[in-house]
């Protein structure tokens, strides 16, 4: 199932069906489907999670509950007790970590899953959204490329190659990543044009990191990207017309009907 410049670009994630819309859009929940320091002490304030009478249950079913609940650290106690984790099970640990934003124990569990099933492609793509949580670009282009040997087709993994790719203003490199991805999903941006965002990053750091994406998307002359930034940007209070309008990366942009009706929605 398949679903930074000096800022942290916060995940915002693809895992159930069960998970908010808005988190849908980076990671992949299953295995074998095909900056600035890490906040690993950083946990948001979560519900109490629901403590079920459920003895025919598994550790990891368990912890799967908790998890679909947005239980993160709950999901994790329950997780770690499991006396052999699958690969499986380390990648959805991971992806638990990243949900927190807890990135280097992320890369952890991420790298213990690589060690059962070298290779897989969508704990690869996790990876790479971990180290690019990091800054580190390099590191997460790696993942990314290695990926793509195994999975050339993989539509989620192509547009975080091509984000990557533009943060490292690697521009042609990353507009044919991003074509290649909206090839293959028309709509792999919709996430990004919702009206509300739902992820664990505060409102202004989600903000700045979609319009510094919008301003690569429009660098590398890729429209609906950098409209899909720009209107998460708008929303979260990190963009006005007033500043796109002084932005020469934006000079094209703004002469194109879509731009105009991104300013009457969002003014």
């Amino acid at each position: 199932m398949r679903g930074h410049y000096p800022f942290r670009w916060f995940a915002v994630l693809a895992l159930s069906a069960a998970l908010p819309a808005a988190s849908r859009a980076q990671l992949a929940f299953t295995a074998g489907s095909t900056a600035t320091s890490d906040s690993s002490n950083h946990i948001p304030e979560l519900a109490e999670p629901t403590q079920l009478p459920a003895p025919h249950l598994t550790l990891e079913q368990l912890g799967d509950i908790d998890y679909a609940k947005q239980h993160y650290q709950a999901a994790i106690e329950l997780y770690s007790r499991v006396e052999r984790p699958s690969a499986v099970l380390w990648n959805k640990m991971g992806i638990a970590y990243q949900m927190m934003n807890a990135l280097t124990n992320a890369i952890r569990c991420y790298e213990e899953a690589l060690k059962l099933t070298p290779g897989d492609a969508s704990i690869l793509n996790n990876l790479g959204t971990a180290e690019d949580g990091l800054g580190d670009y390099p590191a997460g282009e790696r993942a990314y490329r290695k990926a793509l040997e195994r999975d050339p087709d993989f539509a989620m993994l192509l547009k975080n190659l091509g984000t990557n790719l533009l943060m490292q203003h690697k521009y042609e490199k990353g507009a044919e990543a991003y074509r290649r991805a909206l090839a293959l999903d028309p709509h792999i941006f919709d996430a990004h044009s919702a009206l509300t965002v739902k992820d664990p990053a505060p409102r202004k750091e989600r903000g700045t990191a979609a319009y510094f994406k919008a301003r690569s998307c429009a660098r590398a002359q890729l429209d609906d990207c950098a409209l899909a930034y720009l209107r998460t940007a708008f929303n979260q209070g990190s963009a006005t017309a007033q500043k796109v309008n002084k932005e020469a990366d934006f000079a094209r942009l703004r002469a194109t009907p879509a731009y105009a009706q991104l300013l009457s929605l969002v003014e």
